[in-house]
């Protein structure tokens, strides 16, 4: 695939991300996740930016390093958590598409800007 191929033309299919969630919507934590991601950090947790493999496919499929992951801290939890935001695009604050879940990568909704 191309550099700066958009989503659009990713292949595969894009399973369990014809869903959409605002970012007024995400939860708090997820919404301050997303503004991190957008001012490139810095990130509470040392996982957070690395590489997402995307082995469950529910993404659409692009090549290896595409997509990173941030955690969305849960509150109450010692540790990360499932919730988490996966984004993808060349260049980490501006990227082609982001996905929220709740579910540690069952199910991903694409964050809209609206």
């Amino acid at each position: 695939m191309a550099v700066g191929a958009s989503v659009a033309q990713a292949r595969g299919p894009a399973t369990g991300t014809d869903a959409t969630i605002t970012v007024a919507q995400l939860p708090r934590q997820g919404q301050q996740t997303y503004r991190l991601i957008r001012q490139g950090g810095p990130f509470p947790y040392d996982k957070d930016g690395m590489v997402f493999g995307n082995r469950e496919r529910q993404l659409p499929i692009m090549r290896r390093g595409y997509y990173r992951e941030y955690t969305v801290k849960t509150s109450g939890l010692r540790h990360r958590g499932a919730r988490r935001i996966v984004c993808g695009g060349e260049v980490r604050t501006e990227p082609d598409a982001c996905y929220y879940t709740s579910d540690h990568y069952s199910s991903f909704k694409r964050i809209v800007e609206q």
